[in-house]
């Protein structure tokens, strides 16, 4: 995550020890963990979000023509989905 080994985390704690101070750190700690929860809160509603307004914009594909057939071969007849009714009348 982010790059930061073992390591680096024990010198980023002892170095917070020394500047704040063991009697601050836990409350200081505690602040951060509820900042960076609230963060991501935020960051995945404003995800969901654009991934909704995406959805609801998506541009309609146009429909598929048919590709000529070669000269040697017989069209297709067209199947039972591809025709459309005639709208009934009463005479």
């Amino acid at each position: 995550m982010f790059g930061i080994g073992m390591p680096e985390l024990i010198l980023i704690f002892i170095v917070a020890l020394i500047v704040i101070g063991p009697k601050k750190l836990p409350d200081i700690a505690k602040a951060m963990g509820r900042a960076l929860g609230e963060f991501r809160r935020a960051t995945d509603d404003i995800r969901e979000n654009f991934d909704l307004a995406s959805l609801d914009h998506k541009p309609q594909s146009a429909p598929s023509t048919p590709q000529p057939s070669s000269p040697g071969t017989a069209p297709e007849a067209p199947t039972v989905t591809d025709q459309k009714k005639a709208p009934e009348t009463d005479q």
